[in-house]
């Protein structure tokens, strides 16, 4: 039965999909859905749509003659992925089909795409990862290859072999390819047979618990225990004895049956101290195979990359070159012909070693784009057509400096994922092409559940690795998000850390950097000042407003106020003692105003801020230091600034309110030792405890997944089970009570 196909303005009232269907509904799209700015001279290192009005780009092909590919192609993925995939297709001049779950059926890239499928319900099982939901799509649809973008079905073999049955192109290596590469055992040893440095370890499926002790053993702690099938940090644990090894063992089994529907795993040693340096490699159907310039993602939480930079500060022209030559040897051995990525792990004195190679689009394909200028989606679209590559290995070159920051919706201090709607959401951008941001939401749109949860890849260039730096600061301070907790603020003080500056990383520098964990910024005295300043300034604006509002009508006898004495204190990160100052304001001009206090000394500065608006651009006069803040909310005594990417109350009283503070009394805290919640909405794997079972500190009591990542909940204090609130499959929301402790008893 062939879907209904309906208007896009009746899909936002459409009942879509349900669990017993394959498919609900194509949408094909007019141009009077969405207005339509036409983009021309599309270049791949620069973001084209809007994430402040709803809009559908068009591109206009200008530039050259791609020769022929293909008339549609359909993007088995979704958000920025599938918006990336789309935006190179159609500066080609190829239709597009998106597919979405019931979940996204309003999403970006739905509404960008020519065509829209509906593949089933939200869990990825049932819709993303399900092939014959997709293949059905693609039979409906007509698009003759299939672009996988990365994660879900991007290196899954059986997939591309369903394909092939099907005679639709896959947009990517071949099925031999991805199976020796995708495999993380067999691709460990064919990487040795074609000369390429491999780390040591056990080449084979780990039978057991007891076989994993033994191999470790062998080879020594510490350990690297990984998924066969994964990639992304999934299914991936360091362990530094049995403890640790029985425990990763165990939970990289679990992450990895979870997200990849395989759970074998291999253990290899771990290289401690190890810079993470990964090579783009691209091919074509002929046997030709070029590298590009390498990336380095060294900066990791939990396996899981935050920032990356292309190249790399370590790596000299010689270890390019070997690096680059080694990739390429490993992939003509196994005909690969698409784009893909060898990576390295690389120790102090330049030796490395090979870690894995990914068969599809990295996540941070585009810094590589940035210095290249290469658009990589291209060319693996023109490589699945059966073109030759243009690109010689002389012709590849490096200009310039670009870095990634992975905007996730996330409690960077807790680092768990965080879902909501984006009530506020505006991307940062620039006019010459040194701001890149690639998402596929928009204000309004949902983090949901059931989805990694990456807001965007804000992409950053410069002619120099410090230019791109600043940069990078100056947009993250400028990347307004509400309506869901973000990490912005580690990004931030990452790209600002000295040693992050200097260059001098590793994979470990999250670790070594914050041992207790991220716990905000801290404000120095010199930053507490900026902020108060800025602050005092944005209030006496605001009071003029409100004098504009209201006493401005009494005519000419009425004068605006121009002169304020306040207390102002910051709070907020890791500035937790009081910091109240008396400043007293005075307004020089509509937006230059001078700030003085016994503390502070006497400053002028303007502030650009329409009033009420999110940012707020000061500029000191004295020093010509300019700094950007975010105007987030209004408090009952001052507001809540955006500073640095932190968030910081800032309170504002008269004489007498300030007064009359002292006596206010302080909430008490409740002890919430006793009871176990929920760390971020999400379903319970398992419960390790039962009623009445004596505990101790520490001991493993509950399992919790979102977003395919599991956290291990542990007692806090020892004691007796008193109640389970929960059992294995419930879905449970974010500080949601799961189990109760009873009073500390002692244990034998």
């Amino acid at each position: 039965m062939l879907p209904r196909i309906v208007s896009s303005a009746a899909l936002r009232s459409a009942v879509i999909g349900s669990s017993r269907r394959t498919h609900a509904v194509i949408v094909r799209r007019t141009a009077a859905v969405l207005p339509v700015p036409v983009i021309r001279n599309f270049h791949p290192t620069r973001s084209y749509v809007s994430s402040t009005k709803h809009t559908q780009a068009e591109y206009v092909n200008t530039v050259k003659d791609y020769g022929k590919t293909f008339d549609k192609i359909l993007i088995a993925n979704r958000g920025e992925i599938a918006c990336r995939v789309i935006r190179s297709a159609k500066k080609m001049g190829i239709k597009t089909v998106a597919i979405h779950s019931d979940a996204d059926a309003n999403a970006l890239h739905v509404q960008l795409a020519d065509e829209a499928v509906n593949v089933g319900p939200a869990p990825t099982s049932q819709s993303y990862l399900s092939i014959p939901n997709i293949i059905a799509a693609i039979r409906q649809t007509g698009a003759q290859a299939v672009h996988p973008g990365y994660g879900f079905l991007s290196e899954n073999a059986h997939f591309v072999k369903a394909l092939e049955a099907e005679g639709v192109v896959f947009i990517g290596p071949s099925e031999s390819a991805m199976a020796d590469m995708g495999d993380k055992i067999e691709s460990k040893i064919i990487a040795k047979a074609s000369g390429v440095n491999t780390i040591p370890g056990y080449n084979g499926v780990v039978e057991s618990i007891e076989h994993a002790k033994t191999i470790a053993h062998d080879i020594t702690y510490p350990v690297m225990i990984k998924a066969s099938a994964g990639g992304g940090g999934k299914g991936m644990r360091i362990a530094w004895n049995d403890t640790e090894l029985v425990e990763g063992y165990k939970l990289a089994k679990q992450e990895s049956l979870s997200s990849f529907g395989d759970d074998r795993l291999l253990i290899e040693k771990y290289i401690d101290n190890p810079r993470h340096i990964e090579i783009q490699v691209l091919g074509d159907k002929h046997g030709n195979v070029i590298y590009l310039p390498e990336r380095e993602c060294s900066i990791q939480r939990r396996n899981q990359k935050v920032v990356e930079e292309a190249p790399s500060v370590h790596i000299d022209p010689e270890t390019r070159r070997k690096m680059g030559e080694q990739a390429v040897a490993l992939s003509k051995h196994v005909g690969y012909s698409s784009a893909g990525t060898v990576e390295f792990l690389a120790d102090s004195q330049r030796n490395f070693y090979f870690l894995e190679m990914n068969t599809r689009l990295q996540v941070e394909h585009p810094i590589t784009e940035y210095i290249t200028g290469i658009d990589l989606v291209e060319q693996m679209i023109r490589s699945a057509a059966g073109q030759e590559l243009s690109i010689k290995q002389e012709d590849v070159g490096i200009k310039g400096w670009a870095i990634e920051s992975r905007v996730y919706a996330e409690d960077p201090e807790k680092y768990l994922p965080s879902i909501g709607r984006l009530t506020k959401y505006i991307e940062p951008r620039d006019d010459i092409g040194n701001v890149r941001c690639d998402s596929g939401i928009v204000e309004g749109s949902e983090i949901s559940i059931y989805y990694d949860p990456m807001i965007c890849k804000l992409v950053t260039y410069g002619q120099t690795r410090d230019q791109a730096i600043a940069t990078m600061q100056k947009a993250l301070d400028e990347y307004v998000i509400k309506g869901v907790t973000h990490n912005i603020p580690l990004l931030r003080e990452i790209v600002s850390h000295p040693r992050f500056q200097s260059g001098k990383i590793s994979t470990k520098f999250l670790a070594e950097e914050y041992p207790e964990g991220f716990k905000g910024t801290q404000l120095d005295a010199d930053a507490v000042k900026d902020l108060a300043s800025i602050s005092s300034v944005l209030w006496a604006k605001r009071e003029v407003g409100k004098w504009a509002f209201t006493e401005g009508k009494g005519g000419a006898s009425s004068k605006p106020p121009t002169e304020w004495s306040v207390w102002v204190n910051v709070a907020g990160g890791q500035n937790t003692e009081d910091n109240s100052t008396l400043i007293t304001i005075r307004k020089l001009t509509d937006d230059e105003f001078e700030v003085s206090s016994p503390t502070y000394g006497t400053q002028v500065l303007s502030a650009a801020w329409p009033l009420e608006t999110p940012l707020a651009h000061a500029l000191f006069k004295d020093t010509g230091k300019k700094l950007t803040v975010q105007y987030l909310d209004v408090l009952p005594l001052g507001f809540k600034i955006q500073h640095l990417g932190s968030k910081f109350d800032v309170t504002i009283q008269n004489q007498r309110q300030h007064e009359l503070s002292k006596y206010m009394i302080e909430k008490p805290k409740q002890d919430m030792a006793k009871f176990i919640l929920s760390p971020m909405p999400g379903s319970v794997v398992s419960v390790a405890v039962k009623v009445g079972d004596v505990i101790a500190e520490g001991e493993e009591l509950a399992v919790v997944e979102a977003m395919k990542m599991q956290n291990v909940l542990r007692s806090a204090r020892a004691g007796k089970i008193k109640k389970i609130n929960v059992q294995p499959g419930n879905a449970v929301a974010a500080d949601e009570i799961i189990i109760e402790i009873d009073d500390e008893v002692k244990t034998e």
